[in-house]
């Protein structure tokens, strides 16, 4: 397909004249077949790079995306410019996927977008073998890397899903990627360096500003900028922190100072969360003060200013934040009130996803225990509960397991339906012929219903009738749908093939703590690097430029600009340079103290694992990390919980061993 066609295609498909820098290439790449990794700044155009692709290609496109609300925008899109996409998530109804399924078995589909979960499904990982596809769309693909942000474990399985249902082109999309990262997801995809698309990061109208403010001065120094950013025009903006609780505090003083503002995180209720958002994107919230919680799919043109009130997690998470400003092109103000306070908390949240080696120990235990006919299944919260390995830590444990060949998923299924009956049990069986009432009356005989709800017994219907578990769901989801019963579904329950000799190797276990030991390093390294960034003495454009390996303006400079490294629109560039500090230097609780928390608090772990009572158990336990076996003892209401959380975790650890060794 020639340039003139593409463009042509770009016209009538879409309505545009002409290509965004880097789109083109992209598109040309893949219809001669080669894979591409992409890497545009934020609310640059990735999308339409598959786009418009997947019209020219003969058979399916598959997207891999991170969040659901994404999935459905770009659904919308899709839909709006007439192209034919669908989605197959845990929003839809069982009719509804199966209609899904059914018009792309029929070829009428071009797009269909999932998350990276879906794969865990074995009904629908059989569906797709069965089905030709001519590409795989990886969107937000850093979390390909282990060593990028945002790591999700579940992706780095995507590589051998590739080779399995033989996928000829793969497309990466991201906004933030270092070399290493960019090197790193070119080889697992085997994607040629020359493939890899890289268009400008730098943008020239993001004023970039950093300057030193301890805790106490934050609040005033927010209003000021709030307020001159908002006298000059009626502007919105974003407000990041690092905590929940800091969302609602800053949330609860801006409002009682009169702006127009709420607080959005992970603790609020999805509805709330989706109303705050819509109301930010149809301009009817002026200010959202927001934890990283609220990123992904904020496509808002005209963000006047962001607004860092803590440091951000790293580097690559500063770029997505402020990235989220001026995206039509109009100046916009990025600012860091920037100090040390909160470095112990990017550091807990590394240190409170490590697992000890003696959780990794019980993990493996547990899978032998309870591994029958080389096949073993697990709920997660429990796993985590007797593992005290945190859930996201726990999945990557258990892809790392896959990917060692030690384990492969098989399938999940729900263990506990719930009932609740919207019409009486008479009037719903009058609705069937008599073969169907007599099914639902079995059915119906082993739920055990307590007042309202009742819990369907599978096992004791399959003994007494033979029933098969799909066809009583496919039913239960029917009678849902006809709004004769409420259903519900709850505990997932995992289903794994255990390679027995290799899950009894005396190496494993270790060698799976020295991975994540790693990890726990290179994370610790990314907030330190975030540090000498912000305190380095030249330009923070060039800086950032410089660490996502932007090779024009590493060789050229700024086009505008007299001084080749200096950007003009920064603090740097405006000699304001920088030297973050703690607002207070917090005292320590004396020896006495801390050796009476830890007695009380090991007396309470000792009961449910000797092997836990560790120095980094009483370091987390000394720092305030939320654990698994924490909820066990309630650590929260126990003497000492959380009373060094001021303090850097290194530090910590290193009095805990002086007081052991004493």
């Amino acid at each position: 397909m020639d340039t003139a066609a593409i463009n042509a295609s770009l016209l009538q498909n879409f309505g545009f004249t002409e290509f965004r820098s880097g789109q083109q290439q992209t598109i040309e790449q893949l219809l001669k077949g080669e894979s591409t990794l992409s890497v545009f700044p934020t609310g640059s155009g990735k999308s339409l790079c598959y786009q418009l692709t997947a019209i020219h290609l003969p058979h399916l496109t598959l997207v891999v995306s991170p969040l659901l609300a994404l999935i459905k925008d770009q659904l919308a899109f899709l839909k709006a410019h007439n192209i034919s996409a669908a989605s197959v998530d845990s929003s839809a109804s069982a009719q509804e996927s199966a209609q899904v399924m059914q018009d792309i078995t029929d070829a009428k589909v071009k797009v269909l977008m999932i998350s990276v979960e879906r794969f865990k499904n074995e009904r629908f990982r059989r569906f797709i073998q069965g089905i030709p596809l001519s590409m795989l769309v990886v969107d937000e693909a850093h979390c390909i890397s282990e060593w990028g942000h945002n790591f999700r474990p579940d992706y780095l399985k995507l590589p051998s899903f590739v080779q399995q249902l033989n996928i000829p082109l793969v497309l990466l999309l991201t906004a933030t990627a270092t070399r290493a990262v960019k090197l790193d997801m070119a080889k697992k995809f085997r994607i040629a360096q020359s493939n890899i698309v890289q268009t400008g990061f730098y943008r020239s109208n993001l004023d970039l500003s950093v300057e030193a403010v301890k805790g106490g001065q934050k609040n005033a120094r927010l209003i000021e900028l709030i307020s001159a950013s908002q006298a000059k025009t009626h502007s919105c903006g974003i407000v990041y922190v690092t905590l929940q609780k800091t969302a609602e505090q800053v949330a609860s003083f801006l409002s009682a100072q009169g702006f127009n503002c709420s607080a959005y995180h992970a603790g609020l209720e999805d509805v709330k969360r989706q109303s705050i958002q819509e109301r930010f994107m149809q301009g009817q919230l002026d200010i959202v003060i927001a934890t990283i919680a609220f990123g992904m799919g904020i496509d808002k043109s005209d963000v006047r200013f962001v607004i860092h009130y803590d440091l951000p997690k790293s580097i690559e998470n500063y770029s997505q934040e402020i990235g989220r400003a001026g995206r039509d092109g109009q100046q916009s103000h990025c600012h860091t009130l920037a100090n040390l306070d909160s470095i112990n908390t990017l550091e807990n949240f590394v240190y409170g996803d490590t697992p000890q080696l003696s959780s990794i120990q019980l993990l493996i235990k547990d899978i032998q225990h309870h591994c029958e006919n080389s096949q073993w299944e697990m709920q997660l919260y429990a796993l985590s509960m007797t593992t005290n390995i945190r859930q996201l830590t726990l999945k990557t444990l258990l892809v790392q397991l896959e990917l060692l060949g030690a384990l492969s998923a098989k399938y999940s299924y729900f263990a506990e339906f719930k009932i609740k009956l919207l019409k009486s049990e008479q009037a719903i069986l009058g609705s069937f012929n008599p073969t169907r009432q007599q099914f639902l009356k079995q059915l119906f005989s082993h739920v055990n219903f307590k007042r309202v709800w009742g819990v369907l017994d599978f096992s004791a219907l399959y003994q007494e009738y033979g029933v098969d578990r799909a066809k009583v769901i496919a039913s239960l989801e029917y009678l849902a749908a006809q709004q004769f019963i409420e259903l519900q579904s709850s505990q997932m329950t995992e289903v794994y093939h255990v390679d027995v000799a290799m899950m009894d190797s005396p190496l494993l276990a270790s060698q799976l703590a020295n991975y994540f030991n790693d990890k726990e390093q290179k994370e610790i390294e990314r907030i330190q690097a975030l540090v000498d960034f912000f305190e380095r003495d030249n330009c923070l454009s060039f800086n950032l430029a410089h660490y996502f390996d932007d090779r024009r303006v590493i060789e050229q400079g700024f086009d505008h600009s007299s001084a080749k490294q200096n950007c003009g629109h920064c603090s740097a560039c405006r000699d304001r340079r920088v030297k973050l500090q703690r607002s207070d230097n917090l005292s320590w609780p004396s020896d006495e103290v801390i050796q009476k928390h830890l007695q009380g608090f090991k007396r309470s772990v000792a009961s449910y694992q000797e092997t836990l009572a560790c120095n980094q158990l009483c370091c987390r336990f000394l720092s305030g990390i939320s654990l698994p076996i924490f909820t066990k003892i309630k650590a929260r209401k126990l003497p000492g919980f959380g009373c060094c959380e001021g303090q850097r975790y290194a530090e910590i650890l290193e009095r805990i061993e002086r007081l052991s060794d004493a």
